[in-house]
């Protein structure tokens, strides 16, 4: 049985074999927790993915080499908000070891068996000192509950206005399996994840999985989820998605066990909906539901310049049934598009047939439809199969605004 949820878990929600827990290190100038800690009681498999900007955060760049070093192997996750620990050169570096040693004495652990995170500000140094005193205070309060968990999800919070969680439980072999996640994101939101400051995910399981099939079963769900959700446009320095498994429900996973594979996707997809849902200034979230294709990369590129566009998102903003601006996106998007094969729906109403307004338009009825928080944008290209389903929001004055006054 799979059970999602976007509410704070049950203890017994919580995969067994972790413990959690979040303080006040005095990173963040608000003063709320700003430095969260995951223990895993055995070294537990881990799968991860990054940001695809070049331009990556110093934790990222120790993450890599920790888990090669490791062998995919992770004892503790320690992640500081409030501070990006990007651009910060080598001093940025020497700060992530420092506190990834100073975790390693505290828990009893390798140094490259820490995956440190940050996020915050991009070009400030991060004061590492602080994260290190507050270690023995994070030692102290580490709980196996959901109070622990819903720490964490709290403290990796920047411009979030709430925590996301998600959980799943599934049945393997006779024992029940459980999948919990929490993530943060408000803003500079695209993802472009690839395997090798602002959207992080941790993602535990209680299943026993090797790193490589983790691997294999994290890649998958990032694509139909993170991979198909964009606020600004912006992808960020810091993004990260990390996948770890305990073992200790003694039930063992392999990557054709569909029912774990589907927990772990709806896990997923719950947390990348939540992103959107609480983008910097959103009014409305918008499903793109492009069928009909060249080939599904085609969709997405149709997808993307949809929900990238400054005057779709604001016409979206002001409940305008402007669809003359997702043709525009649609032909400049890259992809194989004829237009008088397009075919658009805004929810259940058909505006435009064969590249052109349907007979008896209702614009009444469209900017109505738009007025709903949540709504759906269907474009069927007319040429194949390609498919995509992506997230995305409006661009408000309030985003303006609050990514103005960010640093300041």
């Amino acid at each position: 049985m799979i059970q999602t949820t976007s509410s704070l878990l049950a203890d017994d929600a919580v995969p067994l074999g972790f413990r959690f827990a979040a303080v006040k290190a005095g990173i963040k100038a608000s003063g709320n927790l700003d430095f969260a800690v995951a223990v895993a009681v055995e070294p537990a498999s881990a799968a991860a993915m990054f940001t695809g900007n070049k331009v990556k955060a110093a934790p990222l760049l120790v993450d890599a080499r920790h888990l090669e070093r490791s062998g995919g192997k992770v004892r503790v996750v320690a992640v500081n908000a409030g501070n990006a620990n990007c651009a910060t050169g080598e001093a940025g570096l020497q700060a992530a070891e420092a506190v990834c040693a100073a975790a390693a004495d505290a828990f009893d652990c390798e140094g490259h068996e820490v995956f440190p995170s940050s996020t915050g500000i991009i070009g400030v140094p991060l004061p590492a000192e602080k994260l290190v005193a507050a270690l023995p205070a994070i030692k102290a309060s580490l709980a196996a509950n959901a109070e622990g968990f819903s720490t964490f999800a709290r403290a990796i919070m920047t411009t979030d206005t709430k925590p996301k969680v998600a959980y799943a439980a599934v049945e393997v072999n006779g024992k029940t399996v459980r999948i919990a996640g929490m993530c943060k994101g408000a803003g500079m939101i695209h993802p472009q994840l690839v395997p090798h400051a602002t959207m992080l995910v941790y993602l535990f399981t209680d299943a026993e999985v090797p790193s490589a099939v983790l691997d294999t079963l994290l890649r998958s769900s990032v694509e139909t989820s993170f991979n198909r959700i964009s606020i600004d446009g912006d992808t960020s320095t810091n993004d990260t998605v990390l996948l770890l498994a305990s073992g200790a429900s003694g039930a063992s996973v392999d990557a054709e066990h569909e029912g774990f594979g589907k927990a772990l996707r709806e896990v997923c997809l719950s947390l990348a909906k939540q992103i959107v849902d609480d983008g910097e200034g959103v009014t409305h979230v918008v499903e793109l539901q492009i069928e009909g294709a060249a080939n599904d990369a085609d969709a997405l590129k149709v997808a993307k310049a949809i929900a990238h566009s400054p005057l779709v998102k604001t016409a979206w903003a002001g409940c305008d049934p402007n669809w003359g601006r997702l043709m525009a996106a649609t032909g400049y998007s890259g992809a194989d598009v004829q237009p008088a094969r397009i075919s658009i729906w805004l929810g259940d109403q058909q505006i435009a047939v064969n590249g052109g307004r349907v007979d008896g338009f209702d614009e009444q009825r469209a900017h109505a439809y738009l007025k709903n928080r949540e709504f759906i944008v269907k474009i069927d290209l007319g040429l194949g199969n390609g498919t995509c389903r992506f997230w995305t929001t409006d661009l408000t004055a309030e985003y303006v605004s609050i990514n103005a006054d960010y640093s300041t």
